[in-house]
């Protein structure tokens, strides 16, 4: 049986949902808006899950109407939440880079894609070696209305080197 890591964020209330459309051996790590920083311990914990439980499979999950990045994106009223300070910071710099983005696209969407794929990207590296090439790593959005999940597309736009004429 396929044995698949989620990273979700609590308020999305997505492990349910999750087992109803991925039915396979999955585990869970939660972290407010996915906001988990990469420190050598937490590495060092999903390199053992990895390996423990042959892991084949993860993926960084965020609803289209995320509790925690809508807040961000508009009145911040968590940011004084224990830990999410250096969060709110850096969902701020990647507005600034996706704003005219979410202008031509009407939404946020574009947004969530380009901060999980973001997750994804620091999260490849830090694998062990011997099994990372194993291991695929995506990055889901759920869409609440249409009840599906649907993966982003990390070469489809990178906003480090994006440019509107």
């Amino acid at each position: 049986m396929k044995r698949h890591l989620f990273f979700v964020c609590p308020t999305d209330y997505l492990e349910t949902v999750i087992n109803k459309h991925f039915h396979q051996e999955n585990y869970f790590v939660t972290s407010l808006g996915n906001s988990i920083s990469f420190n050598s311990q937490v590495i060092e914990e999903i390199n053992t899950l990895i390996e423990a439980k042959s892991i084949a499979e993860i993926s960084f999950v965020l609803s289209d109407n995320n509790k925690i990045i809508m807040d961000a994106l508009k009145s911040e009223n968590l940011k004084s939440f224990n830990g999410l300070e250096s969060f709110y910071d850096r969902i701020s710099t990647h507005t600034k880079r996706a704003e005219i983005l979410k202008h031509v696209f009407h939404s946020e969407t574009l947004f969530i894609g380009n901060y999980l794929n973001f997750k994804v990207q620091g999260l490849i590296p830090q694998l062990n070696n011997w099994f990372s090439d194993k291991v695929k790593v995506n990055a889901l959005i759920y869409q609440r209305e249409k009840n599906v999940f649907k993966e982003t597309y990390t070469e489809l736009i990178h906003l480090e080197n994006f440019c509107l004429n």
